[in-house]
């Protein structure tokens, strides 16, 4: 399976699975869910370099503010 997505997308995911985590609130039904969340956010891990910059939080929203406006023109 792939899954696509921009690297706007991808980094805008990967902080809120990593808010989430922080705060101990996967809002899950099944503990197979937090699993398949948990594996997601690895593999976001993997493939990202900005949670590793020091802007990171400067990164992340203006990911957040690129992907709004992708929606809205789309």
């Amino acid at each position: 399976m792939t899954l696509e997505l921009t690297d706007d997308q991808a980094l805008v995911l990967f902080e809120w699975l990593a808010r989430l985590d922080e705060r101990d609130a996967f809002p899950c039904e099944d503990e197979a869910e937090e699993q398949v969340l948990w594996l997601l956010h690895g593999q976001l891990e993997k493939v990202l370099a900005e949670p590793f910059r020091a802007n990171y939080r400067e990164l992340v929203e203006m990911a957040r503010i690129r992907v709004k406006a992708n929606q809205k023109a789309g």
